[in-house]
């Protein structure tokens, strides 16, 4: 009989987990070696177990999960409180809320941009929420891909040099895949255009491209579409869908574009997800 809590089980990637966590969490004056290891939260009900353990099924868990801001008097006001959310391996899943809601702060809480108030963040594995600001960028360079509503391109380089940047620092430069990338998205003759030369919706291809540049495990999109026209935004989600399909990798995205939430099979409202918005519509 082997114990997860104690990293024992042959094959469970915990102990390296725990050594990362323990070197990038601030403020812990107990020695590593002293403290128990946790598996992800999805796997509690293995902790007794004969053998390896089953294959995880979600690349993300959130638990517990905080991010309160103070107002001017000094106040504190909650804008995300989610008790328990999951995200499978290669799902697609759309939250649909209202603009103020929390969303985007819950992707860069996902994300790692932001640090919680409280809970945890496992991503493919690996808790996010225990480790110091660069750690978590480079987390997130190797397992997240990000397509944001304003793209984020750097104005001064080219198609290419941006995608190229989305992979300089995860798992490195690979200059074929980012050409591959490109042209996969249309622009396999524009890749030297730096973004004023490329229209609105250009300028989105080259950010999904850079998105899935790193070859994450999860993308995240905040309104990926919010820049474009109906047809544009149509034709961009469907690209981000498809290209999130050959890459095995998960898509959440957050919108309240009906037409783009139309496109999803899976849809959940984020008042369901995020007990802050649910009081704040209440």
């Amino acid at each position: 009989m082997r114990d997860v809590s104690t990293c024992a089980v042959r094959g469970h990637r915990s102990n390296r987990l725990h050594d990362e966590h323990s070197e990038n969490h601030r403020g812990s004056p107990t020695p590593p070696q002293t403290r128990p290891c946790r598996p992800p939260p999805g796997w509690a009900h293995w902790t007794h177990v004969a053998g390896p353990l089953p294959l995880p099924t979600n690349v993300l868990e959130v638990a517990s999960l905080l991010k309160q801001y103070r107002t001017p008097d000094g106040a504190p006001t909650t804008v995300v409180d989610v008790p328990t959310f999951v995200l499978g391996f290669g799902e697609q899943l759309a939250l649909r809320g209202a603009s103020g809601s929390g969303k985007t702060t819950f992707l860069n809480l996902l994300a790692g941009i932001l640090e919680a108030n409280e809970g945890t963040i496992w991503v493919a594995q690996r808790e996010f929420t225990g480790l110091g600001q660069s750690a978590r960028d480079r987390a997130r360079a190797r397992t997240i891909g990000c397509v944001f509503q304003t793209f984020n391109l750097l104005q001064g380089y080219s198609a290419l040099e941006n995608v190229r940047m989305g992979m300089m620092f995860g798992r490195g430069v690979d200059e074929r895949f980012a050409r591959e990338l490109l042209k996969r998205v249309g622009l396999g003759g524009r890749m030297n255009h730096r973004p004023q030369q490329l229209s609105v919706g250009q300028q989105q291809r080259v950010a999904v491209a850079r998105a899935l540049a790193g070859r994450p495990k999860l993308v995240l999109a905040d309104e990926p579409t919010g820049s474009l026209d109906a047809r544009r935004a149509a034709e961009t989600m469907s690209l981000i869908r498809e290209l999130c399909r050959e890459q095995q990798a998960a898509l959440l995205t957050v919108s309240h574009d009906r037409d783009m939430l139309a496109q999803f099979e899976s849809v959940r409202d984020f008042e369901e997800i995020n007990r802050a918005a649910a009081k704040a519509a209440a």
